[in-house]
C-alpha cells in the first residue's frame, strides 16, 4: 500500500502529447511544469492552442447547445 501511494506522489506532471500539433506538452498538478519541460527543446514544445474554437462537451454537441 505505501508503494502505490509513493508512486502516486511522484506523478504529479509528466510529458504528453498534444493532440493537435503532436509536440510534447505536459499534463498534472502545473507545479512541476519547468521540471518536466525541462529536457524538451524549445521548437519541440506545444505552444497552446487558445486561439482554436472550443470544440464544447459531448452533451452541448450532441444537444446543439
Amino acid at each position: 500500500m505505501l508503494a502505490q501511494n509513493l508512486a502516486k506522489e511522484i506523478t504529479v506532471c509528466r510529458a504528453v502529447t498534444c493532440k493537435t500539433c503532436d509536440k510534447t506538452t505536459w499534463a498534472g498538478c502545473g507545479e512541476h511544469v519547468d521540471q518536466v519541460m525541462a529536457g524538451v527543446p524549445r521548437r519541440d514544445r506545444c505552444e497552446g492552442h487558445a486561439k482554436e474554437p472550443a470544440k464544447g462537451s459531448f452533451l452541448s454537441r450532441l444537444f446543439g447547445n
